[in-house]
């Protein structure tokens, strides 16, 4: 008798099919866009004839007036890093159901209303970060807690996404203490060369497009000209390399593009790396509009997962970028604001590019379905190589060689981290900056200038993330959607001040602030109360030699503790500040034009 319900579960798994999920989520997400987001922009108004920052400030190095189209690109690349497809396919466990409605509610209502308000908010106030804002609207005080919280975040981001990169180039593998090379060794080593000579090509783009400014077919054919040549030699000359050797490459290319000017590496690269995600989520959407495959994973497994926790929080930090993700905004406050040439891109840069990524997370859900069992069992692997896997056997339905779908598929997924990698190492450099600068830096002490120099914050940076690496991103990723759900929440609520004293509305984000203040708080509470425990069952194991497990154990739980405990502390305090500051200020007492 107890098994009757599993057994009408799996009846209904089979019954639905993926291609009927990839189109209820598209209609959803379509319409959102068109209907909600116009009437954000509505509500909070847009002046397509207003001077951006880009055109007031331009510097030709952060603030850069652009296409309308290519800052779409960067946002889109910047913003749909590993999160979608990572935190879909893991918070699966649950099952396929309670993804799919907080994907769609939280993108539609939570993820892309942030992006766009603090995307808003910025260009409103001459480009200015979220840092610079928070300063405005909620004090000094709040700012510097906010920086120090923000660059805390960036080194968690750094730290998860540079391991993901190292290890999908790692043409190694380790068997009971013997390494050898991987069977994909080829396949990795391929992507890798794939990745450095985008890099290359970027540069060689960039300064192209500064002598002779092409726009519309001609920058796109640029563009694929660079792809297919960065593919060709890749795949030639493959680079086999171990996950060490990866790793510092990867810090190698972020401290270029963190400290290059935006039109020499990072613009073109993301202006390259978009096509490739098109051509990625259209195999995607056209491999299960073709094969439409059964989707195999479980509607709903039950509140409790054995592996996970339970489904609240852990379901909302999990599925982050797809949903709702405080990095966002610190992209549209820190980069894509000071490149918008004009107020009417707006909407497809801040929602637009949201509603695609949650659109992403979908595919990524009804790939690893179509993956798992007949009898609901997860596909093997990481969630990166069951979406590489998907998706590259999609492209051979097509006729496409073995060899180059998974080698396009391998840089795609890697793209995906090293998009997201480049912008928060310069967002991360920026925050440090801005931590310790002041109005007068001419005058200012000599210690000061130093954190503020542009190289020496961002090998701060970089080095605070390299060490955050050696815990590894499988343990880091739940600290890292905490700490990113927590940042969505703060963001939320200093956009609530903006729209209040500016006399617009700012009803719509107090379901959203309320929400992921208590998703968050609890997940890093439960968290802290984890590692703890780890901790304490460490102190008092030993390995079979007799020397004890502490020292791993305090790189893997110790460091994340000390990070969660200032993350819960500075988290605490923000909001407390904020709230104070929405309460104290009054509406409408800045013109509705600032």
């Amino acid at each position: 008798m107890t098994s009757l319900p599993h057994e009408k579960q799996r009846k209904e798994v089979k019954e639905m099919n993926t291609l009927v999920i990839v189109l209820i989520a598209a209609v959803c997400l379509f319409g959102a866009y068109t209907l909600y987001g116009r009437w954000l922009a509505n509500k909070w108004g847009i002046d397509p004839t207003a001077k951006t920052p880009a055109v007031v400030h331009e510097d030709g190095r952060d603030y850069v007036p652009t296409n309308g189209w290519t800052v779409f690109a960067h946002q889109f690349s910047s913003i749909a890093g590993a999160g979608p497809v990572t935190g879909a396919i893991q918070a699966a466990a649950f099952g396929w159901l309670p993804v799919l409605l907080w994907v769609l509610l939280g993108g539609i209502f939570f993820g892309a209303v942030t992006d766009f308000g603090a995307l808003y908010a910025s260009v409103k106030n001459d480009g200015k970060s979220m840092g610079m804002l928070i300063e405005k609207y909620i004090g000094k005080t709040g700012r510097k807690l906010f920086l120090l919280f923000c660059w805390l975040f960036c080194g968690i981001v750094i730290a998860a996404f540079a391991d993901m990169v190292a290890g999908t180039f790692n043409a190694y593998t380790t068997v009971d203490g013997v390494t050898s090379l991987a069977d994909a060794a080829n396949t990795n080593g391929a992507a890798g060369m794939v990745s450095i000579m985008f890099m290359l090509f970027a540069v060689v783009f960039g300064l192209i497009q500064k002598k002779f400014n092409f726009s519309g077919w001609k920058e796109a054919v640029l563009g694929i000209v660079f792809i297919v040549l960065s593919f060709a030699v890749g795949m030639k000359f493959p680079l086999i390399f171990d996950k060490a050797t990866w790793s510092y490459i990867t810090f190698v290319y972020i401290f270029f593009a963190a400290v290059l000017p935006m039109w020499l590496l990072k613009q073109p690269r993301d202006y390259m790396t978009t096509f490739m995600f098109i051509c990625m989520i259209a195999g995607a959407v056209v491999g299960l509009l073709v094969a439409h495959p059964t989707m195999n994973l479980p509607v709903f497994t039950g509140f409790n997962n054995e592996k996970l926790g339970t489904m609240f929080p852990i379901l909302f930090v999990t599925v982050a970028c797809g949903a709702v993700s405080g990095f966002h905004s610190l992209v549209s406050s820190g980069t894509s604001s000071k490149t918008v040439e004009s107020e009417k891109d707006m909407l497809k840069v801040g929602y637009g590019a949201m509603v695609l990524e949650s659109l992403l997370a979908v595919l990524a859900l009804c790939v690893a379905g179509a993956a798992a069992a007949a009898d609901g069992t997860p596909a093997a692997g990481t969630p990166f190589q069951i979406f590489s896997r998907g998706v590259a056997g999609f492209f051979e339905m097509f006729g496409v060689p073995v060899y180059v779908a998974t080698v396009f598929m391998t840089m795609c997924v890697s793209a995906l981290a090293l998009t997201s990698l480049d912008a928060v190492a310069r967002i991360g450099r920026m925050s440090f900056q801005e931590l310790f600068s002041v109005d007068d830096m001419e005058h200012a002490e000599g210690w000061r200038k130093l954190f503020c120099n542009t190289y020496f914050s961002t090998i701060i940076t970089l080095a605070f993330g390299f060490l955050l690496t050696q815990v590894g991103y499988a343990n880091i990723w739940p600290l890292f959607g905490s700490a990113n759900q927590l940042l969505s929440a703060l963001v939320l609520v200093t956009l609530c001040v903006f729209l209040k004293v500016t006399g617009r509305n700012n009803k719509m984000l107090f379901p959203p602030l309320i929400i992921m203040l208590c998703v968050t708080f609890t997940a890093l509470v439960q968290r802290l109360i984890a590692m703890v425990k780890a901790i304490q069952t460490a102190a008092s194991t030993t390995i079979p030699a007799g020397e004890t497990t502490w020292g791993a154990v305090f790189i893997a739980n110790g460091l994340q503790l000390i990070i969660a405990i200032l993350l819960i502390v500075l988290g605490i305090t923000i909001v407390v500040n904020s709230f104070k500051s929405y309460a104290k200020s009054e509406k409408n007492s800045e013109k509705a034009s600032a």
